[in-house]
């Protein structure tokens, strides 16, 4: 069965994470492009109040109250998408914690935790998804980090979270290309994004935690996502700085070593003394229903970066436009040369001489 992607309108999307931050801006884009929904998260109340909203802007979503570390949820999941829809075109594995702090000072049991959301959370909708994809063509978009490419300081289990992403799905693509299975396969890399994860995280510092700019808007990471639903991409970065990361941690790893050292301690710690530890959602739901946190300061609503890579055509356009107009400029500008050099000799000669 030959790859064959749908437009959003003809889609059903599964969204984990769908009750705060990316997932939540990705399930109201889909819900404004007539995608039918299935909405995925721990905070029933809250999932509830986002499908009303959505199904009474004119869409259609269901949701279902589920943890995706366990692997009986994920599978409750698919059943409720194919008994109400008749199956799912997209799978997006977006839920995920955070933790914040040195990893000796991280509990054993807050890091096995937080791997059973991030990886296994991944690993367990990926393998539910894919085997009804197989049968019906699709694609299952996983979130990872620019983490996935470059650990960082003071978020050592989250990116080793990360990096273990990226290894699962790297290879579930290619066993899946290998057999000929009709399953677009994306990985997910974005950089800072404005969303609750740092309000939802487990805190381990002395003050707040914030994450390191350049910040983006949830809705930049929506788009990716989206974009990623209708068109079979490897991978795709969310923000240039997730970009040089990756190319960073290949080329000069040291160099960024030595640059986390001096400055990435001071850029994910704020000035404000720390909350209660037990405040997170790393083993139950928390404040839900927001997008943005808010933490570490103003989003940029754009990003040139991501923006050319979901509209390749229009960004195509735009640098062939921009190369013909520099050639017309520069014929131009020889035209005009040969005009000045023509139209008197004595004054040709005379400039010919000044110059050399």
């Amino acid at each position: 069965m030959a790859m064959q992607l749908k437009k959003l309108s003809e889609q059903v999307i599964v969204i984990t994470g769908a009750s705060s931050g990316i997932g939540l801006a990705t399930a109201r884009k889909a819900a404004r492009q007539r995608a039918r929904l299935v909405l995925v998260a721990r905070n029933e109340n809250a999932l509830k109040q986002i499908s009303d909203d959505i199904n009474m802007q004119g869409a259609e979503a269901i949701y279902v109250a589920a943890d995706v570390a366990n692997e009986a949820d994920m599978q409750r999941v698919a059943s409720m998408a194919i008994e109400r829809f008749g199956g799912f075109d997209t799978w997006m594995n977006v839920a995920g914690v955070g933790i914040f702090g040195k990893n000796e000072e991280v509990s054993m049991g807050d890091m096995r935790r937080l791997f059973d959301i991030n990886f296994w959370g991944v690993v367990n909708g990926s393998l539910v998804a894919v085997k009804h994809l197989k049968t019906r063509g699709g694609a299952l978009i996983n979130m990872g980090s620019e983490t996935s490419d470059r650990a960082v300081p003071l978020q050592g289990i989250y990116s080793a979270s990360k990096h273990a992403v990226k290894g699962f799905t790297d290879s579930l693509r290619v066993e899946l290309e290998e057999e000929g299975a009709p399953v677009s396969v994306t990985l997910i890399k974005p950089a800072s994004i404005d969303t609750m994860l740092v309000t939802h995280a487990k805190n381990y510092l002395e003050v707040e935690p914030k994450l390191p700019p350049p910040i983006y808007a949830p809705e930049i990471a929506a788009d990716a996502l989206l974009y990623a639903a209708e068109h079979s991409v490897r991978d795709m970065y969310v923000g240039s700085r997730a970009r040089l990361m990756g190319a960073g941690a290949h080329y000069i790893p040291r160099l960024l070593d030595k640059g986390m050292q001096r400055f990435m301690y001071k850029l994910m710690k704020s000035d404000k003394q720390a909350d209660h530890r037990d405040n997170n959602n790393l083993y139950t739901h928390k404040t839900d229903l927001l997008e943005r946190g808010g933490v570490g300061g103003t989003a940029r609503e754009t990003s040139v970066y991501t923006s050319a890579a979901t509209h390749p055509r229009t960004t195509g356009a735009v640098m062939l436009g921009s190369g013909l107009a520099l050639m017309a400029l520069w014929q131009m500008k020889k035209r005009r040369q040969h005009t000045s050099g023509t139209s008197g000799a004595f004054d040709a000669s005379s400039y010919g001489k000044t110059r050399w």
